[in-house]
């Protein structure tokens, strides 16, 4: 084991004189780094349910998967969310208190 020890203790010393410093270290970002959501990422917020000073709660309704997979598609391409028609449904059959 001798002759190993001093090879172990040379790799040591070498890797301690070789570990840098991460304070000493500068990070930098992306120039290309994206700095705003596109269009297609950001998300609208109904003009009705934001009119509202009262927060906000879940409303949970069980659809088949089909279903629900039909209808998210169809919101998307008209542009609209699911909570816009469904809010809109609920108060044109029960009207707002």
């Amino acid at each position: 084991m001798p002759k190993y020890g001093e090879l172990i203790k040379q790799a040591r010393k070498q890797d301690n004189q070789e570990t840098i410093n991460p304070d000493s270290q500068m990070s930098v970002k992306p120039e290309n780094q994206i700095k705003y959501k596109p269009d297609s990422q950001k998300t609208r917020k109904p003009d009705r349910i934001d009119d509202q000073d009262e927060d906000l709660v879940n409303l949970c309704v069980k659809v088949p998967r089909p279903l629900r997979q039909h209808w998210a598609a169809e919101a998307k391409r008209k542009g609209i969310t699911m909570t816009e028609v469904i809010v809109s449904a609920l108060r044109s059959e029960f009207g707002e208190p």
